[in-house]
């Protein structure tokens, strides 16, 4: 969940203190992560080859493109709000469908976690602009579909990188949207950051865990991720952090510790 926040962060960061534009963080992210991954299986000497699939690279590629295009006019709690209440809701319609059943106090913890990141921006909320917040709206249901299709990862390095790879040539598609006349030296340090570190590492870090994961589970616990990147902003961007902000946190993450402890009481 760290990472996922650190991506908010590097986006915001290089979006509003540098001149690269959102074309050029997308595409540096995506080739960077591939980069960084196909080094480390080669490092560790993986006996098979890549895995992944199309499927997951479009998917993985239309969250890293909306989420930067979506950053462009939204600040970093707002944006992370509206990317993981859209993968909530995508993930726990996935795990209804195949039946998956809730009992009171889960559903109590969604609730909880929900509302919590409410209190974040309420009263005194900016509210973004239509298109950019409907961006961030499909970055969302982009990536509960990529976290779905994590679930049935055997060998999550090899997966997660077969999409990066992927990813690459699909990033081809930015170049009409000025991917090659925005270049920031700080930036791109900042994309290769999010793409190696926070995106590579930390989404195969994601895949590993998520086949121990239920999809309601899994859903609730990236709840989390508003509050660490507002935390993060506090910590590392001298954002102002309120009283309001705190009992959102509190909440949030007591939401979260509700649905992890009753579904570890079912087991």
């Amino acid at each position: 969940m760290l990472a996922f926040a650190a991506n908010s962060l590097l986006c915001r960061m290089a979006l509003v203190s540098t001149s690269v534009s959102p074309a050029t963080f997308s595409a540096v992210r995506l080739v960077s992560g591939a980069v960084f991954l196909a080094l480390l299986i080669s490092l560790t000497r993986q006996k098979q080859g890549m895995q992944g699939s199309w499927k997951g690279a479009l998917y993985l590629f239309i969250y890293a493109a909306a989420f930067s295009f979506a950053y462009v006019a939204m600040n970093t709690g707002t944006g992370a709000l509206l990317l993981f209440g859209a993968v909530q809701i995508t993930m726990l319609i996935q795990a209804l469908r195949k039946g998956e059943t809730f009992s009171l106090p889960q559903w109590t913890g969604f609730s909880m976690a929900v509302a919590g990141l409410l209190i974040l921006f309420l009263p005194g909320a900016t509210v973004p602009p239509l298109i950019p917040a409907l961006l961030m709206l499909c970055a969302g249901v982009a990536w509960g579909a990529y976290s779905l299709i994590g679930k049935s990862a055997s060998r999550p390095l090899l997966m997660t990188t077969g999409n990066f790879v992927r990813c690459v040539p699909l990033s081809l598609l930015l170049l009409p949207f000025g991917i090659t006349d925005s270049f920031s030296a700080n930036g791109i340090i900042l994309a290769v950051l999010s793409g190696a570190l926070a995106s590579g590492a930390g989404y195969a870090i994601w895949y590993s865990a998520l086949p121990a994961l239920s999809a309601s589970l899994a859903a609730t616990v990236q709840l989390s991720v508003p509050v660490l990147a507002m935390i993060m902003g506090w910590l590392i961007l001298d954002e102002r952090l309120t009283a309001q902000m705190l009992i959102a946190a509190a909440v949030t993450l007591s939401g979260v510790g509700l649905v992890i402890y009753f579904r570890a009481k079912v087991k």
